[in-house]
């Protein structure tokens, strides 16, 4: 099975960016629909973004136009690039899989593995 490490997390200005990045060891993230959900205090699980090879994407509406969702099929890196961040993308952001790659959709459910989570701050 996969495993799913993230990083790139941290603190920034409103208006900032940030590139949280997954690093996906023991298989190939071609094989699976590939996600970026967080979780802030006291809210609910999200779904930010999703992405499954060849590269079909899906967004929250209340990150399209901001956020970019990618993946390097070579090094098995997932990212999450954050541009003009707002203080309410303030979370905890996780990286998921799900080996249902044709089902690929924002619903935590659907994915089995996911990463430790890293912090985004914006204030």
């Amino acid at each position: 099975h996969v495993q799913l490490v993230e990083s790139g997390g941290g603190s920034v200005q409103a208006g900032g960016s940030l590139r949280l990045s997954c690093a996906a060891s023991g298989d190939s993230v071609r094989r699976y629909c590939m996600a970026w959900f967080r979780q802030a205090p006291g809210k609910d699980l999200e779904g930010v973004a999703t992405i499954n090879f060849p590269g079909d994407t899906q967004y929250a509406d209340s990150v399209k136009g901001r956020f970019t969702i990618s993946e390097d099929i070579p090094k098995t890196q997932v990212y999450l690039q954050m541009d003009g961040l707002k203080p309410e993308d303030t979370a905890m952001y996780f990286c998921a899989a799900s080996r249902r790659p044709t089902n690929c959709d924002l619903d935590s459910t659907l994915f089995t593995v996911w990463g430790q989570g890293t912090q985004v701050t914006v204030s």
